[in-house]
């Protein structure tokens, strides 16, 4: 009897034993099972957070060509009727009756004749400019309007032409569209 009783302790240490090594499995294996949910919540949580900002990014730079594009288009309307605008100026500027173009003449001479030795005009004006002035007349230019006054030895020229004016004028509009488009 003495033996069924070592064995009989052998099997309930074992059982012991064995149910407490089952008890730290089980303990471990529920330990993983809750960690692996933990990080499987953290990297959905994580990617649907950078899904979300992703979204944001995209919202945001579709938003932002948009505006661009409109922008663009905006100002190309512009331009385009800035363009309409210059050729319709050159036309009433060439239609002008004499009388106004004589008159825009006498106030320019007026203003800068004494800058000037020699004074330049276009052929349709020529005329009107050698009854207005006391200087020598220079030639005509290739212009629609307007006068060029040179010094006596040529180093100096003032540009009172119509077109000279005018692209000044469309050229600073450009630069204001060109601002906004890209400033």
């Amino acid at each position: 009897m003495g033996l069924e009783i070592v064995v009989k302790d052998i099997q309930e240490g074992a059982s012991a034993e064995v149910s407490r090594i089952k008890a730290e499995g089980d303990a471990k294996a529920s330990e993983i099972i809750n960690e692996a949910k933990e990080v499987q919540k953290k990297t959905l949580g994580d990617s649907l957070a950078k899904a979300e900002e992703d979204l944001q990014n995209l919202h945001q730079q579709v938003i932002s060509s948009a505006n661009l594009e409109v922008k663009r288009i905006t100002l190309n309307k512009r331009k385009d009727l800035l363009d309409k605008v210059y050729v319709q100026t050159v036309e009433k500027i060439k239609s002008m009756p004499a009388s106004k173009k004589e008159e825009l003449l006498k106030n320019i001479l007026s203003k800068y004749e004494a800058s000037g030795a020699r004074v330049y005009s276009s052929k349709d004006s020529e005329d009107i400019v050698k009854k207005l002035t006391s200087l020598s007349y220079a030639g005509n230019l290739d212009a629609i309007g307007g006068i060029v006054l040179e010094n006596e030895d040529g180093t100096v020229r003032l540009d009172f032409t119509y077109d000279s004016i005018l692209k000044n004028v469309y050229e600073r509009s450009l630069k204001q569209i060109s601002d906004l488009l890209y400033g």
